[in-house]
């Protein structure tokens, strides 16, 4: 693998042009595409096919053919002023008047007024209307909502308070674009800290957005026909971007790395592909795997959503591979340190002598024999790595302790799907939604929908009246609708009006219930009955991911222990990846609830509606974090089974690894947590929700996990750390990530006298 990847840098190396032309046109070709694709639609597909309120949906579509379920529809809510009725004159002739010019409307199926559908609150204060379309909220054309919009500002000039919820006027959140330049914005601070170099810190900024730019114009020229949402671009952009500057983040620096010790330019880069590249490629195939894995849960949204930012992964390992060894070539001297510019014109032996003098303490009071080699001085990564070795019983606890704290609230999670609840109160459907809660209720906005399948009734009319009077007696049910039954007469339909909210847990034990009732009814009537409606399937849906749970860590962590198993050639190293990553998740997952569900600073993030947590947001939150987990775990401890492998103790190979990554990955960490932290500012509460969780999650298995429990459980193991059994030694193949094969390339040009730098033979016999 190390030698096929340096090839690979030394040839994309010397022939840069004909590299970035092609990244260029790529670049260009996906733009076009991008620019001349319809916009996206509904795909169609069934949000979770299995789950009853699924199925009872899909029921109803097949059942009511023609009917408006999958039209748009926007829910007008009039509230009168302080003491007045809407049912007084004036006000009564405002909604009519509304009622008949939103029915108006080329594309409306149908306006129905509060007064002819007993949609008036009991203290008269509040009414709603009901407009329909004939096609979905996506081919609304403009002049639909404008004359919806005029509608209501006419009706507002009457003296009403007029509020629109549904999907008709939905409002859109942001395309993202502010966030990612945020992300941008900061991560350039933190690598124009770490390089010291404006063209060091411009090269992975630009080769991030290169990939990024490509990976959100293909799925955007993808979208019509696959059914690509707008946040599954976000979610692409986002993983994007973030690994794009990391990976770039660590050739770079390697590439300086080689530079200083003495190889020429092409060479350094050739070398820096071959060993950072290969930590990078094996750090994006964690990614990917997670992401992929994603189609196991049988959310088809879930599913869109992991392999899009997959790809987006994939295209950013291919521009560090190719694209950022180009660019070096045509900046060779320029990504390197002042200092390093400055002393160019003196000899490597010259550069290495001096720098002997700075390194002369180690754990033992001696150099080791990696600082021997390359001359490597401390730096607050050693430093740091002997201050754990020193203490890693004490390290080891307090790493423990403190996420298994941070992970407390997660066992107080509550999952649901976040509705117009959750918006600003700025926003109408908020409004409107916290309007039909006051008039109506608090169950009004989630009602939920009951279909009947009387085919097999010997009396269809008693089986339903049956039915609807045993639901309408159940405790908790408000109020119930007349049954409805389809041309064909066998199938009815009817609605049930909870007493508390949709998010309410009292809501779900309704439901429960409900469907408890079932066997006995059926067996009385002969007829079926299923739940469905927006507050049954948040609860089918949150039940289904939390069974997918399990399976899905098993299936992700197993590839993820195989994939590294044959990285780092260990069995205990990726099983202390895998727990280090189960108790950053958990803090984070506990950070999460403890934001949006409980609302402890809830307000600093605009959060200003708590609740439960987003359904999907456990699963998403797995998969991704366990990816970028890894990502740190390959990239910090690939140096320090470099060293290893090339003679080095256990102890000194640790240091040796942080005196090398721990500065890059905390750079890392920190671009990573700008660019998450960006998004924490979007309206839509799904992207703030992951966009925190992703943020928190980074930090914790960054600085506390990779930098503190890794060293800590590394000292405590010793050799054994780096121990394979022998089949499994034989079984597995060679992929050379720690760069063997370059050994006699990444040995300095010129050495100092006295024989210290001659490389010891690799022990990586003797280890098995």
């Amino acid at each position: 693998m190390a030698t096929f990847l340096y090839r690979m840098g030394r040839a994309a190396f010397g022939r840069r042009r004909l590299v970035v032309l092609l990244w260029a046109v790529l670049l260009g070709v996906a733009g076009a595409a991008a620019a001349k694709a319809p916009a996206a639609g509904d795909d169609g597909t069934s949000f979770m096919p299995g789950i009853e309120a699924q199925r009872a949906f899909d029921l109803i579509g097949e059942r009511f053919p023609g009917s408006d379920a999958d039209g748009a529809s926007a829910r007008v809510v009039f509230i009168a002023p302080g003491g007045e009725k809407v049912t007084a004159g004036e006000h009564r002739a405002a909604v009519d008047a509304f009622v008949a010019d939103a029915g108006n409307g080329p594309r409306v199926a149908g306006a129905v007024s509060p007064f002819a559908a007993d949609a008036v609150s009991e203290d008269a204060s509040t009414a709603y209307a009901t407009v329909t379309y004939k096609v979905g909220s996506a081919d609304l054309t403009d002049a639909d909502r404008s004359a919806l919009e005029a509608a209501v500002d006419e009706a507002r000039g009457s003296g009403l308070t007029v509020e629109v919820g549904g999907n008709a006027l939905a409002s859109q959140p942001a395309a993202g674009g502010a966030a990612e330049a945020v992300g941008i914005g900061l991560a350039a601070v933190v690598l124009l800290i770490t390089f010291g170099s404006l063209a060091a810190a411009g090269l992975p900024l630009l080769t991030a957005v290169v990939g990024v730019g490509i990976s959100i114009c293909a799925i955007l020229a993808l979208g019509s026909a696959l059914g690509l949402s707008m946040t599954t671009g976000t979610l692409a952009s986002m993983l994007g971007l973030a690994v794009g500057i990391d990976y770039a983040l660590f050739v770079v620096s390697r590439y300086r790395e080689e530079r200083e010790r003495g190889h020429a330019a092409r060479e350094a880069a050739g070398l820096a592909v071959g060993t950072a590249g290969s930590a990078v490629v094996f750090a994006g195939l964690t990614v990917v795997i997670a992401l992929a894995g994603l189609s196991v849960v049988g959310v088809p949204m879930l599913t869109k959503m992991g392999l899009c930012a997959a790809g987006a992964v994939v295209v950013a390992v291919l521009v560090v591979l190719t694209l950022v060894p180009a660019l070096l070539a045509m900046w060779p001297e320029a990504v390197l340190s002042r200092t390093a510019r400055r002393s160019g014109s003196r000899t490597t032996g010259e550069r290495t002598a001096v720098e002997h003098t700075a390194a002369e303490r180690t754990t033992t009071g001696e150099r080791t024999t990696g600082e021997r080699r390359t001359g490597a001085a401390d730096n607050g990564g050693s430093r740091w790595a002997r201050f754990v070795l020193r203490r890693p019983v004490a390290v080891l606890l307090a790493c423990v302790a403190g996420l298994g704290v941070l992970a407390l609230p997660a066992a107080d999670l509550q999952l649901g799907m976040p509705g117009d609840e959750a918006k600003p109160v700025t926003t109408t459907e908020r409004r409107a939604y916290d309007a039909l809660a006051d008039g109506f209720g608090p169950g009004f906005n989630g009602p939920l929908t009951i279909v009947a399948d009387v085919r097999d009734a010997a009396d269809p009319q008693a089986a339903v009246t049956a039915i609807a009077s045993r639901i309408e007696g159940t405790d908790g049910v408000v109020s119930l609708s007349p049954p409805q039954f389809n041309g064909a007469g066998d199938t009815a339909l009817f609605s049930a009006v909870p007493a508390t909210a949709p998010n309410d847990e009292r809501t779900k034990e309704l439901v429960q219930t409900i469907r408890a009732e079932r066997p006995g009814l059926e067996d009385e009537t002969g007829a079926v009955f299923e739940v469905t409606g927006s507050t049954a399937m948040n609860i089918d849906v949150a039940q289904a991911l939390q069974d997918a749970l399990v399976p899905y860590l098993a299936v992700v962590v197993l590839l993820s222990l195989l994939l590294l198993m044959l990285v780092f050639r260990s069995v205990l190293v990726p099983v202390k990846a895998a727990f280090g990553f189960l108790l950053s998740v958990l803090a984070s997952l506990g950070a999460v609830v403890a934001v949006f569900q409980w609302g402890w600073g809830a307000g600093l993030l605009g959060v200003e509606q708590t609740g439960p947590i987003m359904s999907l947001m456990p699963v998403f939150l797995v998969g991704i974090v366990f990816g970028l987990a890894m990502d740190y775990e390959v990239f910090l401890v690939s140096r320090m089974r470099e060293a290893y492998v090339h003679g080095e103790r256990p102890a000194q190979a640790v240091v040796g690894g942080f005196r090398h990554s721990a500065r890059v990955v905390v750079a890392a960490a920190v671009i990573m947590i700008a660019v998450f932290s960006g998004f924490v500012g979007s309206g839509e509460s799904m992207i703030k929700t992951i966009g925190f969780g992703l943020a928190v999650a980074v930090l914790f298995d960054a600085f506390v996990v990779r930098m503190a429990l890794v060293p800590a459980v590394l000292a405590l193991l010793g050799d054994r750390a780096w121990w394979l059994p022998r089949p499994l030694d034989r079984l597995l193949p060679r992929v050379d990530i720690e760069g063997t094969g370059l050994a006699g390339r990444s040995a300095p040009v010129q050495a100092p006298a006295g024989g210290d730098a001659q490389p010891q033979e690799p022990r990586e016999a003797a280890r098995t």
